[in-house]
């Protein structure tokens, strides 16, 4: 079996490089607990609510691509740092698509048993991406 460190970068790869719905059920166990992924906080719980999120992410953004920099891992734990980019052609948090390349950087955390994922954490910088899309003003951060 593959170890955590396999594992998520699998996840990376084919549920966002890849846009493979099917891997998310593949790699997501029925009860899986997802920490950070929303932009309110609520934790995503079992594959089919993360799909919805997924979908709605993918509608907002397109040529989504993560790169991996580091993957560090222990036992049940794998720790992925990475970069995603992508194009706002869809409506995201009400803003109507802008054509921009977006940028961000990021770190995940996730957690498997029987080589599936049982709870993940996602911390990325969200006020970039809200800059990036001209929601969030540089001169009101800066006063």
């Amino acid at each position: 079996m593959a170890d955590s460190a396999d594992l998520i970068r699998r996840w990376f790869e084919e549920v966002w490089n890849q846009g493979r719905e099917e891997a998310i059920d593949e790699l997501c166990s029925e009860d899986a607990v997802g920490h950070g992924q929303t932009h309110d906080g609520t934790d995503i719980v079992g594959p089919e609510n993360f799909k919805y999120f997924w979908r709605a992410f993918r509608a907002a953004f397109t040529s989504i691509h993560v790169t991996f920099h580091q993957t560090i891992s222990e036992g049940e734990l794998a720790l992925l740092q990475w970069t995603i980019t992508m194009k706002h052609t869809g409506t995201f948090m009400g803003i109507a698509p802008t054509g921009k390349q977006i940028t961000a950087k990021g770190m995940s955390i996730q957690r498997f048993v029987g080589g599936k994922i049982v709870e993940a954490w996602d911390n990325y910088d969200q006020l970039a991406i809200m800059v990036q899309l001209g929601a969030v003003s540089l001169e009101k951060l800066a006063a």
